[in-house]
């Protein structure tokens, strides 16, 4: 799918949306079949086999009101001129083995078709959890955490309705229908003609009933994903939506939100309130017009008893269906809606893409250079207008100036969490969009003041540096940042659990157990951005005796605020409106009295006092 492509239809598959035109429905229709081919195509051969057992199972109960007219009009001796109890009883034995057939061949229908429909489930949360985790910075930064739980939960589920029975109503419903008609018009033609003629309302009923029930549940899946998005987004900030008495509002949007999806459900359950009885009004004038006609027609004798009894079953078997087949367009509908969300972020392509022949350099040194590059946001507005910059092996440079100078873009594009506008950023020579991700990732570490702790141990988490990593060496990372005292204080030691985002920690013991966790990974390059902002001045200390051991033999980058972290480089750059205004030594930098590096010093130092 190209860029312009993508561009064009991103606002039509966005949730909420109030409109879609004609030419947008046909392009989403269109991508949620090419998924769904994509889902069932390693399962055609088996899909011969289940429809096999569809049509034994159907064939059999299709049987039984024939089997019927044939026990009446044979088997019945006061309604059959040579019936007897022999033969009675034989249609009896044939009606047994029908039955028969019938569980078996459901029995193995719903054990393969339920075997089939978990296995595409778990395709697509594997697809999607895989996907999600390929998809560039730049994409999570716009696409929420709530619709990415969405599409992982309601959408999935949605699909999963679908698979699980949905299909199976479906083709027995239409099997049904086509064999009912045909013995109708078999057993006898007028009166099968008349049963028939109920066809066309019931044909338009589904035709109106198609038309409106499909933007009817395209919109309650677009409000049922925005009322998870309002949701998890709430929880997720609950810490800064009660600090700022922010309950009110959230309730106040929670609640439009919940009131529209339950409106739009109404409208659902309205429509369906229609259809059905519309259906059965329909199929009990039906059976009314059989029992008139076929009633004197059996008077006449013109038909027996027994055809007039297995019409009216037939019939029934014949509108049953027709419930079955609006409950799963009501399932359809809402899987189809699913499918062309997740088709839309499944076809989604990372602004970071990695390269499809990935080059393997030698051993890292870890010389950084970006080669006149420029760079905007998807603003436009260039933040890096024309950069040149060599960072020698080994040398540890400090990015320091006022907000929005450029500094955690240049950290960025190091790290390949984007790629520049133009020109080049080179690892050891290398354009970093040749390497593999797992050896950019292997050579290049960043350090944010945002590190996540995931849910676990402290030393879970430190190993998330180096999976595989022996306790011996998580303890050993953990000395060499300074962080061992700590841990060791704590009852369970490493053992102890962090809790959800590590809220049972500090923020600085969050930013020290990640410190580790960098000195575990080992890389050749080694990121900072504001690493030390969030903590206190004895724990910076003590992280700034440790970065001396952690940033020996590496280079490294280090961004911060805190000049205090700046007197451990080598280089100090000052940037500002991504152009370097000084280069040079902490020491040389200050002793230009008059340099900018000097008065952002003053400044730090007199807000200190």
């Amino acid at each position: 799918m190209t860029v312009e492509t993508t561009d064009a239809w991103r606002g039509v598959a966005a949730e909420g949306a109030q409109d879609i035109t004609e030419a947008g429905s046909v392009f989403l229709r269109r991508r949620s079949r090419r998924l769904l081919g994509e889902l069932l195509r390693p399962y055609r051969r088996i899909a011969w086999l289940l429809l096999l057992a569809v049509l034994i199972e159907n064939a059999a109960r299709l049987s039984i009101p024939w089997l019927v007219q044939r026990g009446i009009d044979l088997g019945i001796p006061p309604l059959a001129e040579s019936g007897s109890s022999t033969v009675l009883i034989e249609i009896i034995a044939v009606m047994v083995v029908a039955v028969i057939c019938q569980a078996l061949a459901r029995i193995w229908f719903l054990r393969e078709s339920g075997r089939i429909g978990q296995r595409i489930l778990l395709t697509i949360r594997r697809r999607l959890f895989g996907h999600f985790q390929k998809l560039d910075v730049a994409f999570h930064d716009r696409y929420t955490s709530g619709r990415v739980v969405s599409r992982l939960t309601s959408d999935v589920e949605a699909i999963a309705e679908m698979v699980n029975a949905g299909v199976d109503s479906l083709i027995t419903a239409v099997l049904t229908m086509v064999g009912v008609g045909v013995l109708l018009l078999v057993l006898d033609f007028e009166l099968g003609l008349i049963c028939l003629l109920t066809f066309v309302p019931l044909m338009l009923l589904v035709r109106w009933f198609a038309r409106q029930s499909s933007r009817i549940y395209r919109r309650v899946r677009e409000l049922s994903a925005l009322v998870i998005v309002q949701f998890v987004e709430s929880m997720t900030g609950i810490r800064a939506v009660q600090a700022y008495r922010r309950q009110g509002r959230n309730d106040e949007i929670f609640s439009g939100l919940s009131r529209r999806y339950a409106d739009a459900n109404l409208d659902a359950f309205r429509l369906v309130a229609i259809f059905m009885p519309a259906v059965g009004l329909v199929g009990n004038l039906a059976i009314c017009a059989v029992v008139v006609f076929g009633g004197a027609q059996v008077i006449e004798r013109e038909i027996s008893l027994g055809v007039l009894a297995a019409f009216l079953l037939y019939l029934r078997m014949f509108f049953a269906p027709m419930q079955e087949i609006s409950q799963f367009y009501n399932t359809f509908q809402s899987a189809i809606s699913a499918l062309e969300k997740l088709s839309g972020v499944l076809e989604e392509r990372p602004g970071v893409a990695e390269p499809a022949d990935p080059l393997r350099p030698a051993a890292a040194r870890g010389e950084l250079r970006l080669d006149h590059v420029g760079f905007s946001y998807v603003d436009g507005v260039p933040v890096l207008p024309d950069l040149d910059l060599t960072i020698p092996a080994g040398q540890t440079v400090a990015l320091v100036g006022t907000t929005g100078a450029g500094k955690t873009t240049i950290a960025k594009l190091f790290a390949r969490f984007y790629d520049p506008t133009s020109g080049r950023v080179l690892l050891d020579g290398v354009d970093v969009r040749g390497l593999a991700d797992d050896e950019l990732r292997e050579r290049v570490v960043l350090v944010t003041q945002e590190n996540f702790m995931f849910e676990g141990t402290i030393g879970d988490n430190i190993a998330f540096g180096r999976p595989g990593a022996s306790a011996e060496e998580i303890r050993a990372a953990a000395r060499a940042v300074g962080v061992d005292v700590f841990i060791d204080s704590l009852p369970d030691g490493y053992a102890t659990d962090v809790g959800k985002r590590g809220g049972r920690l500090s923020a600085g013991q969050r930013q020290l157990i990640a410190f580790a966790r960098a000195f575990l990974a080992d890389p050749a390059v080694l990121i900072l951005d504001e690493a030390t902002s969030s903590l206190d001045i004895p724990s910076e200390r003590l992280v700034q005796r440790a970065l001396r051991t952690v940033l020996a033999d590496r280079t490294a980058v280090i961004i911060a605020h805190r000049l205090s972290t700046v007197e451990i480089a080598d280089r100090v750059l000052v940037l500002e409106h991504g152009q370097v205004l000084e280069d040079g030594s902490p020491v040389e930098l200050m002793n230009r009295r008059d340099g900018r590096y000097a008065r952002l010093y003053e400044a730090w130092a007199g807000s200190l006092a």
